[in-house]
């Protein structure tokens, strides 16, 4: 009787595992087939940004190299091709490259559009801050001072990488538009604060040495009489070149990302 009672304690058993495996067997499959699937598409994504970024980068290097041999055309068709790859940080770079070339041939408004394309190209402000900085710089002198607030006050918060380099062009901002007692302040916290760095600190004394020697007084009428002048030659870039004497930080703040543009 035991060993009949053990076979149909068996039986049972065997029928019961068989229920699980038919209940389990397909969810189980199909799970593992998501999984294979998704660890594929995975795998094609990688692959497909891989690829992107060597296009792109094969392309800002022949920008780069069209660059150096004075060929502005053939970079700015590079750093175009470039800049429309899926690869954030090159579609940064290009754009600034394509906004110095503009700059360059004085073409100020289509430099800043560039800028701000970069600027909103990526989320990383390590990538993004220096070409909305570089695009503050080059509306310092003429646009009106609440436009230039606004594009510099979002990069002074504690956790931006170039927080000191849009703060001091901030106060420069308000000197040129006669604020010099708010730019004061600011140049002030620039000179105590422990993280800036050491040049924009040096340069922040010298700035509240010069209000508090009333240097700095008739800047606004030198800027003001300074936008009626004929324009001059386009290489001279006049418009360009004035946001980087007021603001020497330009270099500093494109130096990470941009260095083949100061070329």
């Amino acid at each position: 009787m035991v060993d009949v009672f053990e076979q149909v304690e068996e039986e049972l058993r065997s029928e019961r595992y068989k229920r699980l495996a038919r209940t389990w067997l397909p969810i189980g499959a199909g799970v593992g087939a998501v999984a294979l699937i998704g660890a594929l598409g995975w795998w094609g994504y990688q692959s497909w940004q891989t690829n992107e970024a060597d296009k792109a980068s094969a392309a800002y290097e022949r920008g780069l190299e069209a660059l150096q041999a004075g060929n502005a055309e053939g970079a700015n068709t590079a750093f175009e091709e470039a800049a429309g790859s899926a690869s954030k940080g090159y579609k940064v770079l290009a754009l600034m490259q394509q906004a110095g070339i503009a700059v360059d041939q004085n073409k100020i408004k289509e430099a800043v559009a560039l800028f701000d394309e970069a600027a909103k190209a990526s989320g990383d402000p390590v990538l993004s801050d220096p070409a909305a900085l570089k695009a503050a710089y080059l509306l310092i002198d003429t646009a009106p001072l609440e436009e230039v607030q606004k594009r510099l006050e979002p990069l002074t918060g504690d956790k931006r990488p170039f927080r000191a380099m849009a703060q001091e062009a901030l106060a420069m901002a308000m000197l040129q538009h006669g604020k010099s007692a708010e730019a004061r302040e600011v140049f002030v916290q620039l000179q105590l604060g422990q993280d800036a760095p050491e040049a924009v600190r040096q340069r922040a004394q010298l700035a509240v040495q010069t209000i508090d020697a009333g240097t700095f007084a008739v800047l606004p009428k030198i800027v003001t009489e300074a936008a009626k002048l004929p324009a001059v030659a386009p290489q001279a870039a006049p418009q360009a070149q004035a946001p980087q004497a007021a603001a020497p930080a330009a270099a500093e703040a494109a130096a990470p990302t941009a260095q083949p543009q100061a070329q």
